[in-house]
């Protein structure tokens, strides 16, 4: 069907699942610091606006934080299923790894978790802050073993092979490969980019809708002050990032940037726009700019960056599909940038909350972080293909080799189900969004909190079926 094979239908369905599940913890590694952040400033400053806020978004990461569980876990099994070869060949890395990340930010996030969600009114102040600020560590912690995983297939360094098998010789080699850096300061980032914006677009959805109160206004300015400061260091982050995997992974570099061939010792340009054709070797419709590939590549105006044609047809990346998907994340990032811009322009002008274009823009820029996210592991995956784990072991190697009708039936299998359930988790979610923080206006401010009689969180009770608001506002208070 459609000329693709079993191995093929393999990498679609491990895409397909990992492009879910990976929205899922970025929102969770953003929403936990952003919770650590409301509940200390309460604690500091006493305003309720804050344990409001903290209160409206832990239901949801709640929420978040089951999906991204069940999500994972189907991702742990495919190495065993579809990947057995891959297993085999590279498990005694990319296993302990993984243990590693159970034992250390898995059990660390359950075990704070129940305190955070449910022990509002049941353990002090301080402990229950303490128990959000290990949730958010333990976030970073899974961040920290996964990304040593996946970089590690990237860049692998601190191994032998024996009879086949990856043998680890120097596990801080491994952990810290060269790569490993760049890869866990890109994703950390983009999960608080993509945080702020979430939280910015449903401030902005409030606004738009005539509900202005002081909750609604902290959610908009603090997004906009992290997508002002955090946007544009992300950038410098891609930047030094693009320069490693161009010292690591030259063929990749040539793919995103459409670049088949040097002429003589001129400059490289960078191409704006074109198709890639993979099999007439060219990007057609290129529109380029002279210069400007060598100084955003090389950081000069004469160097050269390798080109698609100095590397053999079957060791080259897709360049049609990592071409795009890394424009998509660099123009998103772009608007970021803009965006943040623009709020500090409406603030100094006393419009950041009521200027209706920005806030169209905030709005529409919601799932940019995501979206984002996304585009920039498909250039990532697909840009280190054909290989499994760099120049040791290829992906048509890794497979373990079921028939077309058994991949094509789990594929579809995986997609009904996914949708199904993810889709209605999702749904449930926005429903939160949709209901906004509840205040008690006009009532004396209360300094209640942890130890204190209030109504618990409930994070799965908090929609109401008919979105009122009117008959929940003491909910989270």
């Amino acid at each position: 069907m459609f000329g693709l094979e079993a191995l093929d239908l393999a990498r679609i369905q491990f895409a397909f699942t990992i492009s879910f599940h990976i929205l899922f913890p970025a929102i969770t590694i953003g929403l936990a610091s952003y919770l650590a952040v409301l509940e200390g400033l309460w604690l500091k400053t006493h305003n309720d606006t804050y344990r409001d806020l903290y209160h409206f978004w832990s239901k949801i990461f709640a929420v978040n934080f089951g999906m991204g569980v069940v999500s994972g876990l189907v991702m742990a099994y495919q190495f065993g299923t579809n990947w057995s070869r891959f297993s085999d060949f590279a498990g005694s890395v990319t296993g302990p790894l993984l243990t590693y990340e159970v034992l250390t930010a898995f059990f660390l996030e359950a075990g704070f978790l129940g305190v955070m969600l449910f022990g509002w009114n049941k353990v002090g102040r301080k402990l229950h802050f303490f128990a959000t600020v290990m949730v958010a560590i333990g976030t970073l912690i899974s961040t920290f073993w996964i990304l040593a995983s996946n970089s590690w297939m990237q860049t692998p360094q601190g191994y032998e092979i024996v009879n086949g098998q990856v043998i680890p010789v120097d596990w801080l080699a491994v952990i810290f490969n060269p790569s490993f850096p760049y890869r866990l300061l890109h994703m950390s980032t983009a999960a608080f980019v993509a945080t702020a914006f979430f939280v910015g677009s449903s401030a902005a959805w409030h606004l738009l809708r005539g509900r202005d109160n002081p909750a609604i206004r902290t959610m908009l300015s603090m997004a906009m002050w992290m997508a002002l400061i955090v946007a544009p260091i992300q950038a410098v982050i891609g930047d030094f990032h693009g320069l490693n995997t161009l010292k690591h992974q030259p063929a990749k570099i040539a793919a995103i940037e459409g670049h088949w061939e040097n002429h003589g010792d001129e400059p490289t340009p960078l191409i704006l726009f074109g198709w890639p054709d993979m099999k007439a070797e060219k990007t057609r419709f290129a529109v380029e700019v002279p210069y400007l590939g060598s100084l955003i590549l090389t950081h000069s105006l004469d160097k050269q960056v390798p080109a698609l044609k100095e590397f053999a047809p079957e060791d080259r990346p897709n360049s049609t599909i990592v071409f795009w998907s890394f424009r998509i994340m660099v123009g998103l990032g772009m608007l970021m940038i803009f965006t943040g811009l623009w709020s500090l322009w409406l603030r100094k002008r006393d419009t950041l909350y009521s200027s209706r274009p920005f806030l169209y823009l905030a709005l529409w820029m919601g799932p940019s972080g995501l979206i984002a996210i996304l585009a920039g592991w498909f250039t990532t995956e697909i840009g280190r293909q054909p290989w499994v784990v760099y120049g040791l072991m290829r992906t048509a190697d890794a497979s373990s080799g079921h028939s077309f009708t058994q991949m094509s039936i789990t594929l579809a299998l995986f997609v009904v189900v996914y949708f199904s359930l993810f889709g209605a988790g999702l749904g449930y979610m926005m429903r939160l969004v949709r209901k906004g923080p509840v205040i008690n206006e006009g009532a004396e401010p209360s300094h209640g909190g942890p130890g204190q009689k209030r109504t618990p969180a409930r994070p799965l009770s908090a929609a109401d079926d008919d979105g009122d608001h009117s008959d929940s506002l003491n909910k989270g208070n």
